[in-house]
């Protein structure tokens, strides 16, 4: 029985009006395979009163295959002088040199991809209290069986 695709969509809005010094951090984090798809779409507005406000947007995606994709779409509207926005967006396969480590070391080509993605979400997963983490875990396991290798 062939997967079905997912497609997840992130939505982020943002908007700062009176405020002195704002730092926000947001990080996004994806993992695609069967043809899935991760977008971001985000919204950040700061108006003339914001002063002094700043924004950070990670967008981290790992394509498992070719089918699978990830855009972002960031909207940045500033109406201050007086602000900064910065937006990062990362997308890349699973690295043949961290395989090739973990191979020579004697794990198989679908174990070394699990560890590689588990830490990948590692700062994500290490934020879940321990049973939400163990039942993550299991979950990648069950769906990475079979699409790799």
């Amino acid at each position: 029985m062939k997967p079905h695709k997912i497609i997840l969509t992130c939505f982020a809005l943002l908007v700062l009006g009176v405020c002195s010094l704002v730092i926000n951090t947001s990080a996004n984090a994806a993992i695609c395979h069967n043809g899935g798809r991760a977008d971001y779409r985000g919204l950040i507005k700061y108006t003339k009163a914001a002063k002094r406000a700043k924004s950070h947007v990670e967008c981290d995606t790992i394509l498992i295959d070719q089918d699978s994709a990830s855009d972002t779409f960031p909207v940045n509207d500033i109406e201050t002088s007086d602000g900064t926005i910065e937006h990062e967006a990362h997308v890349s396969k699973i690295s043949e040199a961290q395989l090739y480590y973990l191979k020579s070391r004697g794990l198989d080509e679908a174990t070394a991809s699990q560890l590689i993605i588990m830490g990948f979400l590692e700062p994500f997963t290490k934020q879940l209290p321990m049973e939400y983490a163990v039942e993550l875990d299991r979950l990648i396991k069950f769906q990475m069986e079979g699409s790799i290798g």
